[in-house]
C-alpha cells in the first residue's frame, strides 16, 4: 500500500483550512506595515494577493511568511529603487515575474505575472482591486476574478491551487464576473474549464454559481476541439509543470513552449535571458 502524504513526511504537518486567525510575529507584521505604508505614501498602483486576498474572498486564514503584491512591470521598475531607499534589500528572483524586498527573516514578493509568462498583470488588475485593511493599513486586494486567474496555472505536483479556486467561486455566492474571467483566461480557457469541473465536483448543489452560458461556451469549445483535433497543436505540458513534463522535452524531444513564452515575455519588457537559459534567478536590476 502506498504511503499517505502524512506518513511520507512524518515531521511535516500538512496545512488544514480554517477560519481561525493565525498569530503573526510582530517583526513580520511591522515589515508588512512598513512596505504598505511606503507604497501608499507614493500612491503606487498595486494590489495585495496571496493569503490576504484569499481570506478577503473566502474567510480562509492561512499563515504566510511573505506578502504578495501584484503590480505591472512598469510599476515594479519604478518602485524598486524607492524600496531600497526605504531600507529594504531588494533582489530580482526571476525577471519574468518575481522580485523580493527583504528585511530580516521576512520578505515581500513583487509579482507582475505568472512564471510561465502567459498571464501578465496589467493596469486593469489594479483598477479592479477591492478595498481592505491589512495590519492596520488601508489597501486593496485582487478582485476574485484576477485572483482565480493568478491560480489556474498553479497545478504542480508540490503545489495545487484548485481548492483555492473552488473556494473563491463558492465564496462569491454567484456574483462572480464571468465575462472578465473568460477574458483573463483567453486562449488558456481549458485550464479554466478544468478548474470549474473541480468546483462542480466539490459543490454540485452550487453548479449555478457558474452560469449555464459559461458552461455552454466552454463545453462548446471543447466539443469543437474534440471533433476536429489539430494535428499541429503544440505540446503545452511545460506551461503547467516544467519538472513533471521534463521528459517530454528532454527525452521525447517535444518543443519547449515554456521557454518560448518566457523569452517572449522578456522581450516584451526589454530583458534578455542568459545564453541558453530561461532567465530564472537572473540578477538584473528590474523585474518583468
Amino acid at each position: 500500500m502506498p504511503e499517505s502524504p502524512q506518513s511520507a513526511n512524518p515531521g511535516e504537518d500538512l496545512p488544514v483550512t480554517s477560519s481561525m486567525p493565525t498569530q503573526v510575529p510582530e517583526e513580520q507584521a511591522t515589515l508588512f506595515r512598513e512596505v504598505l505604508t511606503a507604497l501608499e505614501e507614493r500612491h503606487v498602483p498595486y494590489a495585495v494577493s496571496g493569503a490576504f486576498a484569499l481570506r478577503a474572498h473566502t474567510g480562509i486564514c492561512r499563515f504566510t511568511k511573505d506578502l504578495d503584491l501584484f503590480m505591472t512591470a512598469q510599476t515594479s521598475r519604478d518602485v524598486f529603487p524607492y524600496l531600497r531607499e526605504c531600507g529594504f534589500n531588494c533582489d530580482v528572483i526571476d525577471p519574468v515575474w518575481l522580485a523580493k524586498a527583504r528585511k530580516g527573516d521576512f520578505f515581500v514578493d513583487l509579482i507582475t505575472g505568472m512564471s510561465n509568462g502567459v498571464i501578465v498583470v496589467d493596469r486593469s488588475w489594479i483598477e479592479r482591486a477591492v478595498p481592505i485593511v491589512v495590519h492596520g493599513i488601508k489597501t486593496r486586494v485582487l478582485a476574485p476574478e484576477e485572483l482565480v486567474a493568478s491560480k489556474i496555472f498553479v497545478a504542480k505536483r508540490e503545489r495545487f491551487d484548485g481548492a483555492d479556486i473552488a473556494h473563491v467561486i463558492y465564496g462569491t455566492h454567484g456574483s462572480f464576473d464571468w465575462d472578465r474571467e473568460l477574458e483573463l483566461a483567453g486562449e488558456h480557457w481549458e485550464m479554466l474549464l478544468w478548474s470549474l469541473l473541480l468546483f462542480r465536483y466539490v459543490y454540485p448543489a452550487q453548479t449555478d454559481y457558474v452560469p449555464a452560458a459559461v458552461w455552454r461556451t466552454l463545453l462548446d469549445r471543447l466539443e469543437t476541439q474534440l471533433a476536429k483535433p489539430d494535428p499541429d497543436a503544440r505540446f503545452r505540458g511545460s506551461l503547467v509543470d516544467e519538472n513533471m513534463f521534463a521528459i517530454d522535452i528532454n527525452e521525447w524531444k517535444l518543443a519547449n513552449l515554456l521557454e518560448e513564452t518566457r523569452r517572449k515575455r522578456l522581450a516584451d519588457v526589454g530583458e534578455a535571458p542568459p545564453c541558453g537559459g530561461t532567465a530564472k534567478g537572473d540578477p538584473l536590476n528590474r523585474i518583468a
